[in-house]
């Protein structure tokens, strides 16, 4: 089985981990805010040294790929490509959104059979990035950023129970107002919870291309002119 440097930026959690055979035997967190740059090199430093003093040989770097605060994002991705370039090694993208469901599933949270996931990430004022699985991780509603009232998961929550998690579901608890509508507290995207992800894409090799791969992001900038000259 294949070693796997793990790297998870998108949020202002920052987290290092490197899995191996279904284990993970090395990780660091940081959850006291968006201090990435500061935080990430030494992490992957003292990944690094780890696995080179235990003579344990890298086959892979994962990363975190968004949705997300971009800088965050772009933060973890170009950390990546830099050791992937540096050491010859494969670079794996792991959706930020299907890994939030990762402990939901591991912990056995959702306990119905038909019930969906809905990982929310918060993109500020009342939107979220939000996407919709299965509890087989299918895709049952692809990624939108989302301004949440009401009626926006209603046709799924008439006919599901569906679980709404992340650091963009609390706010939203007030508006999902439906009896099939539960909460989830305290789900973050850790590194080392992107182990089955990571390890799934490298037996399938499923490889991202080192020289042009770039976070996922789903705001559109419109380049304005500044005000002094409107």
């Amino acid at each position: 089985m294949s070693c796997i440097l793990n790297i998870e930026t998108s949020t202002n959690v920052c987290s290092v981990a490197v899995t191996q055979d279904g284990s993970c035997f090395f990780e660091k967190e940081d959850h006291s805010g968006p201090n990435h740059a500061e935080r990430l090199g030494s992490f992957v430093d003292e990944a690094l040294s780890f696995t080179d003093n235990h003579a344990i040989p890298l086959d892979a770097v994962a990363v975190s790929c968004g949705p997300g605060s971009y800088t965050g994002l772009r933060i973890g991705v170009s950390m990546a490509k830099g050791i992937c370039y540096g050491r010859g090694l494969k670079l794996i993208g792991v959706p930020t959104l299907e890994l939030l469901c990762v402990p939901v599933l591991l912990h056995e949270m959702v306990e119905e059979e038909d019930a969906l996931l809905c990982p929310m990430l918060d993109a500020r004022r009342m939107e979220v990035y939000a996407q919709l699985f299965d509890r087989a991780l299918h895709e049952v509603r692809p990624i939108h950023a989302d301004v949440v009232d009401g009626e926006t998961y209603k046709e799924y929550l008439d006919e599901h129970p569906v679980y709404f998690f992340g650091n963009g579901a609390l706010k939203c608890k007030d508006a999902i107002n439906h009896p099939n509508a539960h909460f989830i507290e305290g789900i973050e995207p850790i590194a080392k919870n992107m182990l089955p992800l990571a390890e799934k894409r490298m037996a399938q090799e499923q490889f991202e291309d080192v020289a042009y791969f770039v976070p996922f992001y789903l705001k559109n900038f419109v380049a304005k002119l500044p005000r002094k000259l409107l």
